[in-house]
């Protein structure tokens, strides 16, 4: 049974309780009262079991690292927070800026001790760009202390479509490896890099 249809009988059964409770009602409150539980237990479990309601399993405590002072026309697209050799939370917001007249979509790639490569993102699956700020959620997964290589890249349309899949494959399968330094698209192009170390023990956090 279709995700919709076990809503929409779960909606129809909550009307049949509202009619039961009327007066001079044809439907009996016997029938109408476990038919208007048994409707709001399907619309409960439904929301948490489909993609018609969205919503966050797991509270996320995003943090914001420290912050560059940007002065003056920006030339080139970088991060600004973290800054390089900061020591970062499990969760943070990556922020960077970029010239108006880039147009290419911005990702955030890290790389931890194992030397693979992870794509960064929210639901968007790209990092949000306005008025020449972008940002985008990042997630640590590893020790206490662990170096990580965070990677700015300028992507062209076929490389972000391939980080994009790339997610939504590992989301799909629940396992996510890595990718390697050759199986990186060509059209996406390193613009900035810096290290960063995390505080706290992040392993089994996501």
């Amino acid at each position: 049974m279709s995700t919709k249809i076990i809503i929409i009988i779960g909606v129809v059964l909550i009307l049949i309780a509202i009619l039961s409770s009327l007066k001079k009602s044809i439907i009996s409150t016997k029938f109408g009262i476990p038919a208007g539980i048994l409707g709001v237990l399907m619309l409960i479990y439904m929301s948490y079991s489909s993609d018609l309601v969205k919503y966050n399993r797991q509270i996320e405590q995003i943090s914001i690292g420290n912050k560059l002072k940007v002065e003056g026309p920006v030339n080139i697209t970088k991060v600004i927070s973290p800054i390089d050799k900061d020591s970062v939370d499990c969760r943070i917001l990556t922020m960077g800026v970029y010239p108006e007249s880039n147009e290419n979509d911005i990702w955030v790639l890290i790389r931890p001790t194992d030397d693979k490569y992870y794509p960064q993102s929210d639901h968007t699956n790209t990092s949000y760009k306005r008025d020449g700020e972008w940002q985008v959620v990042t997630r640590f997964g590893g020790d206490l202390g662990e170096a990580y290589d965070l990677i700015v890249y300028e992507a062209d349309a076929s490389a972000s479509n391939f980080f994009s899949g790339t997610i939504e494959q590992w989301k799909q399968a629940d396992s996510y490896p890595g990718l390697e330094l050759e199986e990186l698209p060509l059209g996406a192009k390193e613009v900035d890099r810096i290290k960063v170390y995390t505080r706290k023990n992040c392993r089994g956090v996501f």
